[in-house]
């Protein structure tokens, strides 16, 4: 499945080329890794993928346009799936890639 190339440039752009960033095609799109860990990824035309961890995934649950992030037939604890109408805003696109930033730095580099 191809990704939307124009979501992963303006991750990009939000990312700013920080060192600690790396870039893996997974999970049938691209994801952005800070030290390892996924932080937040494109999913093909879904939108994206975020981990924000589960305490924080239940509280964006419940007062944002997000869901659960399944995988298959599992549900995945801490991370989140926003479609693209969720993404409406640079300022929006933006919060959740922070969101999913913060969370991967807060982790043991891998």
């Amino acid at each position: 499945m191809a990704y939307d190339l124009a979501l992963a440039d303006e991750i990009r752009t939000v990312l700013d080329g920080a060192p600690e960033v790396t870039e893996r095609r997974m999970f049938g799109g691209l994801s952005f890794m800070i030290n390892g860990n996924l932080a937040v990824a494109v999913r093909g035309s879904e939108g994206i993928l975020v981990r924000v961890g589960p305490e924080a995934a239940e509280e964006l649950e419940r007062t944002t346009a997000a869901t659960r992030a399944v995988m298959g037939a599992r549900v995945m604890a801490g991370w989140l799936a926003i479609g693209p109408d969720g993404l409406g805003t640079e300022e929006e696109l933006a919060g959740w890639v922070r969101r999913g930033v913060d969370h991967a730095r807060s982790l043991p580099p891998k």
